[in-house]
């Protein structure tokens, strides 16, 4: 798969090996410049073995890719407690530490007890009593 450094990534959308197959655009190069020179195998693509890219053609070979890749990924974890968040729009893109975060809302509490103006904070840097 790789005859070089190659850097390897799991995408998460919806759709998103059949999104991601039209970005590399098709395998072979030559009909990849043909047919689609603004994709990734259109611009860089040298020969169908050196076609700049590679992606899994369905969600059970990018299941398999990701064991491999990426060993300690707990795909069905991400799914059941990841993926809703970022649905929900609790996920934000730490420019800084280059990745995205989790959010939580927090309520918090002066020393009467009463609460105050609704804060975002990073998953694991509040506490929640």
């Amino acid at each position: 798969m790789a005859s070089g450094p190659m850097r390897a990534y799991i995408l998460a959308h919806e759709d998103a090996v059949v999104r991601w197959r039209c970005l590399m655009g098709p395998t072979r190069v030559s009909r990849a410049r043909n047919t689609a020179p603004d994709s990734i195998r259109g611009a860089y693509g040298l020969t169908d073995t050196r076609n700049a890219t590679h992606g899994s053609d369905s969600a059970a070979s990018a299941s398999k890719e990701i064991a491999f890749f990426f060993p300690e990924f707990d795909e069905r974890r991400w799914y059941q407690e990841d993926e809703p968040r970022l649905r929900c729009g609790q996920a934000r893109y730490s420019a800084e530490e280059r990745v995205h975060q989790v959010w939580m809302q927090v309520q918090p509490l002066d020393a009467t007890g009463a609460s105050g103006r609704p804060e975002l904070l990073p998953a694991g840097r509040g506490v929640l009593l």
